[in-house]
């Protein structure tokens, strides 16, 4: 699923589907997280793997995108009667949280008025292949996430949920006291919010790590030792394209508990934004976005 990928949804879960029916059954009873509706703005791959998840755990939950809710008819037949479709402004205002799930590039595009007084998820990641460089980022000025707090000044973002494959992110979910249930990081300025979204988190198939203020979400940024690579057993480095994505669906998984991770994020050394070199640093450079 790419892009616009709520409408091929139905084909992605019929390939996952038996992967992870046994292990999410203990989480189908009702939830009693504090705020039982979860909000997506962006209903590709991550957004719909977590609304399923969410839904799974006994959670409402309210997706949208940026075509409009009439596109999003097969992901709602799919997610089943606790979920919905809105425009973005409506899902925002419907959530207790929100959870971003878009292109980096269009964080700018989204509704900051509805989404005041909200915890906002942040699932994003910067790719400057696809997102274009972004100047602050390039230079170390800011964090992703630093940059849609300075976005939505009036949100509480936590940078969360971001940092696995989106196939994993849904076989791996397991429920509390498992063995094999992994621990994902989450950063954020506000211990309040970071809570909820730890809450969350639990209740969908995760322990968490906290990993700091939104200003260390680096170390769990693209290029690090806490993302993607750990998940996976006997990762093969030198894959690229359509390559990675067969060895994602195919490869088998490895738990993360929160002793490893910990030590994965305190290894952690901040390098280029992205994860990649920056070849010729100023030629391409996007307008400063911040």
């Amino acid at each position: 699923m790419a892009a616009g990928a709520a409408a091929e949804w139905g084909d992605e879960r019929s390939q996952l589907k038996g992967t992870d029916e046994e292990d999410t059954s203990a989480m189908q009873e009702e939830s009693n997280l504090v705020t039982p509706t979860i909000a997506f703005i962006g209903s590709g791959e991550i957004g719909s793997v977590l609304a399923r998840l969410s839904v799974a755990a006994g959670l409402n939950t309210v997706m949208s995108n940026s075509r409009g809710p009439e596109t999003l008819s097969g992901l709602i037949a799919g997610l089943g009667d606790r979920a919905r479709a809105a425009t973005p402004a409506d899902a925002a205002r419907a959530g207790g949280l929100v959870v971003v799930a878009v292109p980096l590039h269009r964080h700018d595009r989204l509704p900051a008025d509805a989404l005041a007084g909200k915890t906002v998820i942040d699932t994003m990641n910067y790719y400057p292949h696809r997102d274009g460089r972004i100047v602050t980022l390039d230079q170390g000025r800011l964090t992703s996430s630093e940059l849609l707090q300075s976005h939505l000044p009036d949100s509480t973002v936590v940078k969360a949920l971001h940092n696995l494959d989106y196939v994993r992110l849904f076989t791996t979910a397991r429920p509390a006291g498992s063995p094999e249930r992994s621990a994902l990081p989450v950063s954020g300025d506000d211990p309040a919010a970071k809570a909820e979204v730890i809450d969350y988190m639990d209740v969908i198939g995760y322990d968490a790590v906290d990993a700091g203020p939104l200003a260390d979400s680096w170390r769990h940024e693209p290029g690090t030792p806490g993302y993607v690579k750990p998940y996976v057993a006997d990762y093969p480095d030198g894959l690229r394209g359509e390559g990675v994505r067969r060895w994602f669906r195919e490869a088998p998984s490895t738990p993360v508990p929160v002793s490893v991770l910990k030590k994965l994020l305190d290894s952690a050394v901040r390098g280029p934004a992205g994860g990649t070199p920056i070849p010729g640093y100023v030629k391409g450079l996007r307008p400063d976005r911040a």
